[in-house]
C-alpha cells in the first residue's frame, strides 16, 4: 500500500520510482499561475514528473506538447471561471488526436462564473471526453488524489490507497 506524502517541502520519489509524466495546464484565457505551481509541487510529491505549460495556452500548443510528451495524465486548471465553456472546446481537440485518445484528462477549479448549474456543466465535460471534474468545492483537492491514485494503480497493477 502506497501513502504518497503530499506535504510541500517533503522528500520527492527517487526518479527510479517515477510514474511518468503529467502535463499541468490551463487555457488560452486563463493568465493565473499560483494554481500551475501548486499543481505541479503536487504532482512531483506523488512520484510525477511534470510539464508546467504555463498559463494562456492556446488549444494546438496544448496538443502538441501533448503528442511530443505522451504524458500519463494531462491536467487542465481553470481559475478566471471559464473552465467549462474553454474545457468543452479544448477536449474536443485533445479527443480528436488518436495519440491522445486514452490519455487521462482532468479538468478542475472554477468551471463557471456562477455557482448555479455545477452538476449540469460538470455531467456536460464529462460527456464530452474528460476522465474526471473537480470543482472548487472543498473536496476538490482530495477527490483529485483519489483520482490520482487510481491511475497510479493502473498503470503499476498496484493497490494505491492516497489519504489526504
Amino acid at each position: 500500500m502506497i501513502q504518497p506524502d503530499i506535504r510541500m517541502g517533503s522528500e520527492q520519489a527517487d526518479v527510479d520510482e517515477r510514474r511518468g509524466t503529467v502535463v499541468v495546464t490551463s487555457m488560452s484565457s486563463d493568465s493565473h499561475t499560483w494554481n500551475l505551481v501548486f499543481l505541479q509541487l503536487l504532482i512531483e510529491e506523488l512520484g510525477y514528473d511534470v510539464v508546467n505549460l504555463g498559463p494562456c495556452v492556446p488549444d494546438d500548443v496544448l496538443v502538441d506538447r501533448c503528442m511530443a510528451v505522451a504524458p500519463s495524465m494531462v491536467v487542465i486548471s481553470s481559475v478566471n471561471g471559464h473552465g467549462h465553456q474553454d474545457g468543452l472546446r479544448v477536449i474536443d481537440k485533445v479527443r480528436a488526436c488518436q495519440q491522445l485518445v486514452t490519455t487521462p484528462v482532468v479538468i478542475g477549479g472554477k468551471l463557471s462564473v456562477s455557482d448555479q448549474h455545477t452538476a449540469a456543466r460538470i455531467e456536460q465535460l464529462m460527456a464530452a471526453g474528460f476522465d474526471a471534474v473537480f470543482d472548487d468545492s472543498g473536496r476538490g483537492i482530495s477527490d483529485f488524489l483519489t483520482f490520482v491514485g487510481s491511475i497510479s494503480a493502473i498503470d503499476t497493477g498496484a493497490v494505491v490507497e492516497v489519504s489526504a
